[in-house]
């Protein structure tokens, strides 16, 4: 967050929005709420952060597995791809997909498209790995900072 206020040359209001970011994780333990999360073994290698902020980051996706609200897949460098990389996307429901762009927010609400980001999620599923082989992953990740 810190390296995104200064590349955008924002206030740095980092602070507020982590405090509102771990409210907002109560979700995770209130409610029937179900959160689907795929992301590639290489977001848990990027360094966004030092060494000690990017451990604890991986440990808390290690502790937030066994819930649930939960439900964790990593693609794997090996896994072979039937959907190429894509920019980060949010589906909701079958209602709204919301893309993350370098500049904008992109709401998308149109059946059409709404089916094509299911379809790409449903790929990205398939290619990822769930459980032990993911928690391996990232604990290699957290290995590999030490």
């Amino acid at each position: 967050m810190n390296q995104i206020t200064t590349f955008q040359g924002t206030p740095n209001d980092v602070s507020e929005a982590v405090a509102t970011r771990v409210a907002r994780s109560r979700f995770l333990y209130e409610g029937s709420h179900r959160y689907v999360v795929l992301m590639e073994e290489s977001f848990l290698r990027y360094r966004t952060a030092g060494p000690d902020a990017m451990r604890g980051q991986l440990r808390h996706l290690l502790a937030v597995m066994p819930l649930a609200s939960v439900s964790l897949g990593i693609i794997p460098f090996t896994a072979q791809r039937t959907v190429w990389p894509l920019e980060a996307f949010y589906l909701h429901d079958d209602t709204q997909a919301v893309v993350e762009t370098l500049t904008a927010e992109v709401k998308v609400t149109q059946p059409r498209e709404l089916a094509d980001y299911a379809k790409a999620f449903a790929g990205l599923a398939e290619m990822a790995v769930y459980g032990d082989a993911a928690r391996t992953l990232i604990q290699a990740a957290i290995d590999a900072l030490e």
